[in-house]
């Protein structure tokens, strides 16, 4: 079984490393060369290209220009230590040990728009740039053009060095389609996560990114390999959905947030 989630905005450069095994990205050549297209933005072209603050603009563009090959602990991050968004606020890094971050390794997948498919021990440099940006480059007009099928070709490989085909979607659609998922050849479980409000369930943004996570970190901890035993997933009040789940959609409720 493989977990596929997004990457996070918000990095975190600070908190004492829980575990100093690293590895490599392994696309990082192509994000070398998305790097040097970066570098030839302005502050305003960046605002435009990224719909961002101009302080967010500037951010980035120091963050392209510092950008350096080989990494290293010095000048570079695990992945799954570095993002701090709502979905990585789900995972009990702090309880951690060496067998939970192997695991996570084998079995965890981030897509990332500057770094491919990473692994969760990958080193990483701070950046930012959303799977849907439209940069122009030489494979296309946009990321999904620029990665094509490797991050398929890359997913499928390391789903079938475990001896299955089972993968977890807990990626948001940004990031889920850079796959093609209606060519996966593996089986595709989607879980979903909603919210009593008002007399109905629905799906709130916030609360179904950190439940992600939080699902993502149920799968490492508890080395679940069997679909079924996604089933009994409770964390924070969720229950499992018999009625109104399906074979590839699992849906999971909670009464209270």
């Amino acid at each position: 079984m493989l977990i596929v989630l997004s990457p996070a905005k918000t990095l975190d450069w600070t908190t004492p490393r829980k575990t100093k095994t690293h590895t490599t990205p392994r696309k990082l050549d192509q994000s070398s060369e998305l790097i040097e297209i970066l570098r030839e933005y302005d502050t305003e072209a960046l605002r435009s290209l990224m719909k961002v603050s101009e302080k967010i603009a500037l951010l980035n563009i120091d963050r392209y220009q510092e950008f350096e090959t080989p990494f290293n602990e010095e000048n570079a991050r695990q992945a799954l230590l570095a993002f701090d968004g709502d979905s990585y606020t789900g995972f009990e890094l702090e309880e951690y040990d060496e067998d939970d971050f192997s695991y996570a390794q084998e079995h965890l997948r981030i897509l990332s728009g500057l770094y491919g498919l990473l692994r969760p021990l990958d080193l990483i440099q701070p950046y930012r740039l959303e799977m849907g940006t439209k940069l122009k480059n030489t494979k296309g007009k946009d990321l999904y053009s620029f990665w094509g099928d490797e991050l398929q070709e890359m997913l499928m490989k390391d789903i079938n060095a475990q001896g299955d085909d089972i993968l977890v979607n807990l990626a948001s659609n940004e990031y889920f389609k850079s796959l093609v998922p209606k060519t996966l050849p593996c089986r595709v479980i989607q879980p979903v996560f909603k919210e009593y409000k008002k007399g109905t369930y629905k799906m709130i943004a916030l609360y179904a990114k950190r439940a992600r996570g939080m699902m993502a970190n149920y799968i490492i901890r508890n080395r679940i390999e069997d679909p079924e035993d996604l089933k009994n997933f409770e964390e924070t009040g969720y229950a499992f959905d018999e009625a109104n789940s399906t074979d590839e959609q699992f849906v999971f409720l909670r009464k209270s947030s």
